[in-house]
């Protein structure tokens, strides 16, 4: 078993609820409200510069420089298509981009900052691997859909389906499996409960997204 899906395991029911939710399942069949859409990408918009830091870290410890080329690239998909889908969106819907955070993205984005400032690359990939796979797991079933929904929801399951996405969740899955090999028990442990708390949060994200983020006017 690869270690990645040993650690999948691990997050268990967290991870089965945070890649089957409600909210996602409403959002793939075009039912979620405009207003809870607009909540939810005010929010997510948030993680965007803690995600890049912790990404732009990750490659400067890759061990060489062919592992961190993907990631690399993946900075700029993150920083051209994704943020201009951002705005658009915004701009749809009628909201603008700037929302004070809930404790939910708070919460991410302190655990973003902590693999960070770790200085660990099996820390921060950790962390990289439940944000990214999570919205891979969800979204794949649903990329037949994408195109008769609204954009600001059929683009954003195209953003996290398809081989593209696939192989970006496919490098940090290897590039994880690569360095469990070479870390002792304690820090596997260190690693294990870091996976279990993104997926926990992440659950804990869309719980919230499912109630309902105020949406900043």
């Amino acid at each position: 078993m690869h270690a990645t899906d040993y650690l999948k395991a691990l997050a268990g029911e967290d991870w089965a609820i945070a890649t089957k939710h409600p909210f996602t399942d409403a959002l793939a069949d075009g039912t979620l409200s405009p207003e809870k859409m607009a909540g939810y990408l005010q929010q997510d918009y948030l993680f965007i510069d803690q995600f890049v830091r912790l990404l732009a870290t990750a490659v400067a410890h890759a061990p060489t420089l062919t592992d961190a080329l993907p990631a690399a690239q993946f900075l700029g998909l993150i920083s051209g298509p994704e943020n201009t889908y951002f705005m658009r969106s915004f701009e749809a819907l009628g909201v603008p981009s700037g929302a004070a955070p809930a404790p939910e993205t708070r919460d991410f984005q302190m655990l973003m900052e902590e693999a960070r400032l770790s200085g660990r690359y099996e820390i921060m990939l950790s962390v990289l691997c439940v944000a990214e796979w999570v919205y891979l797991d969800w979204a794949t079933p649903f990329a037949d859909k994408a195109d008769d929904l609204p954009f600001w929801f059929g683009e954003w399951i195209k953003l996290h389906s398809g081989p593209g996405f696939e192989g970006v969740v496919g490098y940090l899955r290897n590039q994880l499996d690569l360095a469990w090999l070479d870390l002792d028990d304690d820090q596997r442990n260190m690693v294990a409960d870091m996976f279990k708390e993104a997926t926990r949060r992440e659950r804990a994200f869309f719980d919230a997204a499912w109630s309902g983020f105020n949406v900043a006017s």
